[in-house]
């Protein structure tokens, strides 16, 4: 077995999507390892996004992922961040693959409604930034 980590956006909670997301989830065969709701301060969506610090979209992204509570969740499965980023979709919902999570929910690329680790090395970082080791 193996994780990664997602995320509910905020665009999501908002829309009070938590539920449909996780059906989808489960559905596909993802176990919820472990799950909270949290509202990420300034510092914290700083240093979990400071791959991007030097992106002019830096800002946007904090603003955007500190304006309301997200929704982190450790998941696993065989496979599980290819998996993951399957059923998401791009990160652009116009350029989502039909049925996927982003293309059926996600606003715009910035409100994507969901998260993915792009690599098993960053799902242990990103697990760990909110889970612990």
């Amino acid at each position: 077995m193996s994780r990664t980590l997602a995320i509910i956006k905020p665009d999501a909670t908002e829309r009070h999507l938590i539920g449909h997301i996780t059906n989808r989830i489960e559905r596909a065969r993802f176990k919820i390892v472990e799950m909270r709701i949290v509202h990420l301060t300034d510092e914290q969506a700083r240093e979990f996004y400071a791959v991007h610090a030097d992106k002019p979209f830096i800002n946007d992204l904090v603003a955007f992922m500190t304006s309301g509570p997200v929704v982190p969740m450790a998941l696993e499965k065989e496979n599980a961040v290819e998996d993951f980023r399957t059923l998401i979709g791009a990160t652009n919902p116009e350029n989502a693959a039909c049925g996927t999570i982003r293309w059926e929910i996600g606003r715009n690329i910035e409100k994507n409604s969901v998260h993915g680790s792009d690599s098993d090395e960053n799902a242990a970082r990103e697990i760990a930034f909110f889970f612990g080791d």
